[in-house]
């Protein structure tokens, strides 16, 4: 259920506010909702000291500390992580940049230039060719000396000629002196290794500071929250005023609690007007709780005047990913994994991501024992047989086509009961029964199966499509009413025929798993040999169990959020109730 909210408006005296603050945050109710959101924002110094604080403590936590007492302030201890950390990564592509150009001055050997250079000085000037290995012997000069081989059977050759009557030959390269030399550029990359060595040691040093950086950003966090909170109010000489949304059960006792706490306020309650947007708060059944996991993950949010849709979601998205994973082994082992492992995998997966897996397990199972398949093996015969027959794919199909119709008009019913006494609702209840006479027409295309008028199928599609173009949008003018049904109604078809045809991936997923699964047990057991049995089986059902849980995500998931959700029409347009509390302080 989507909890009912109810606007309040909070006056107190301009020297209590931030006792109205720290009252309101002691309660958690008050979802704030500034005045001028282009104010309620903390000061720019503090949101900057933040973001330096947050890339050091992400920089700092993989960094293994060392036993060092430094005595330096948190926010200058952040500030030297960072300098230190672009540094050493522009050190590491300068030191990247060196290894290539040593590679590339490695056929010049330890030569220096400046040795080149005296001896210039001194008359003798070297020059520097590539040749033909073959060639090198036939070349006349005082002196050839081979530097080294050069690719292409080519050779790096130095030559002294002080006469000046050398002539080199055409097919020789003349080759210029290098920028740099081997000895200074390793020089210079020693240098950049050693710097970079101690700048890591810094960094360890640096890490011993971490719970002070830490303590200082949840302190800098929290007055940053103050003070937006702060500026979404409006502040004059003697008044200081909030506004914010309250659950409607819970705003009649603000006042109360106020007093009680010795705080004198005025508090003006009025309900949501049409044209404003309360924040979204869900009030789960217990059962339907695990399904809050999912929606965190995908960080979806109904809006306030949409529907809540937890429960047709806990009742799908389970059904949907036992027929996907379609093994009842893989069920028993997310179930019984996720059982044994509950405490270890709460902090990482939530609570309630991690329940709705154990749910999804234990449905998976139910799934396995009625498929009779455990790991790729039959192990009796099965009550729905989920293998290579046609017979099996059509009963299978069968189940996924009547379970899409199943969820698709309930969609649409739950919208006419929505819009119920609006006649809009007769277009919803038209387009729910042509759900129905369109999962004839996929029976037909699909399953070839028959659509004659003695089955129900064509009086489903005559009367869903005269509701469904009659009340699109009901007018006094019956002849726009009619033609505005007739245009918007081609695409809608279609849209009703993809819908349902979308649900096919329920059996093609759930057998292309069970058939990965039998090739992996046939691999292995051909082998031979029970030690490459083992990997083989470990491998493949660890791999097919992947590919089930991305399937979860990537089928399951999109035919809820978008099939059943389109045609629910939703648009997860909410904005997720945060009352301002100590507990939003701490996050």
């Amino acid at each position: 259920m989507i909890v009912p909210m109810t606007k309040v408006h909070i006056v107190s005296r301009s020297a209590d506010q931030m006792r109205l603050l720290e009252v309101l945050a002691q309660l958690g109710v008050v979802h704030v909702e500034p005045i001028d959101p282009d104010k309620a924002v903390a000061e720019e110094q503090t949101l900057e000291a933040i973001s330096e604080l947050n890339a050091a403590t992400r920089i700092l936590q993989s960094i293994e500390p060392v036993d060092v007492q430094l005595d330096l302030e948190p926010l200058h201890a952040a500030q030297e992580t960072i300098f230190l950390y672009k540094t050493i990564s522009e050190s590491r592509e300068q030191l990247n940049t060196l290894y290539r150009l040593a590679d590339q001055l490695s056929l010049w050997g330890e030569v220096e230039l400046r040795q080149l250079h005296e001896l210039k000085d001194m008359g003798v000037n070297l020059q520097f060719f590539s040749v033909s290995r073959d060639s090198v012997g036939s070349l006349n000069a005082e002196c050839v000396e081979v530097l080294s081989a050069l690719p292409g059977h080519q050779a790096l050759i130095a030559v002294i000629d002080r006469s000046g009557q050398f002539q080199a030959p055409e097919v020789a390269k003349p080759i210029a002196w290098p920028a740099r030399d081997l000895p200074s550029v390793k020089a210079e990359a020693a240098q950049l290794d050693t710097s970079i060595r101690d700048n890591n040691q810094r960094l360890a040093e640096l890490a011993s500071l971490l719970p002070s950086i830490q303590t200082y950003q949840e302190q800098l966090n929290m007055e940053a929250i103050f003070s937006a909170t702060q500026r979404s109010g409006l502040s004059q000489s003697t008044l200081f005023a909030l506004q914010g949304w309250v659950p409607q059960s819970q705003a009649e006792q603000l006042n109360d609690q106020m007093t009680e706490r010795g705080l004198p306020v005025a508090i003006n309650i009025v309900p949501p007007q049409d044209d404003e947007e309360p924040p979204t708060l869900i009030a789960y059944p217990k059962w339907a709780k695990p399904i809050k996991g999912l929606f965190d993950i995908l960080g979806t949010v109904a809006g306030y005047r949409e529907f809540d849709v937890a429960v047709p979601f806990m009742l799908a998205l389970p059904i949907f990913a036992a027929m996907l994973i379609g093994d009842g082994g893989y069920g028993a082992l997310l179930f019984i994994g996720l059982l044994l492992g509950y405490k270890k995998l709460t902090p990482t997966l939530g609570k309630e991501f991690t329940q709705l897996l154990i749910v999804v397990g234990a449905v998976s199972l139910l799934w396995g024992f009625l498929c009779a398949s455990f790991f790729g093996f039959v192990l009796y015969k099965p009550i729905i047989a989920v293998n290579m027959t046609d017979q099996s794919r059509f009963l299978v199909m069968q189940i996924s086509f009547f379970m899409g119709a199943i969820h698709l008009s309930m969609a649409q019913t739950w919208q006419a009961l929505r819009l119920f006494p609006n006649l809009r609702f007769l277009g919803k209840i038209g387009w729910a029964l042509f759900i129905w006479g369109m999962l004839g027409v996929v029976r037909m295309f699909v399953l070839n199966t028959a659509i004659g008028w003695d089955t129900p199928w064509p009086y489903f599609l005559s009367a869903g499509s005269a509701l469904a173009i009659l009340f699109d949008t009901p007018s006094k003018n019956i002849f726009k009413m009619i033609l505005t049904g007739f245009a918007n109604f081609p695409l809608s078809m279609l849209g009703a025929f993809s819908d349902i045809i979308s649900y096919v991936r329920l059996m093609a997923v759930g057998l292309a798993s069970g058939v990965l699964a039998a090739s992996f047990n046939d691999l292995a057991f051909d082998s031979g040999s029970l030690f490459i049995a083992v990997p083989i089986l470990v491998f493949g059902h660890t791999l097919n169990l992947g590919l089930a849980m991305i399937a979860l995500f990537a089928h399951g998931v999109r035919l809820n959020m978008l099939e059943f959700s389109n045609n629910l029409g939703m648009q997860w347009i909410g904005n997720l109730y945060k009352p301002f509390s100590k507990e939003m302080i701490q996050e």
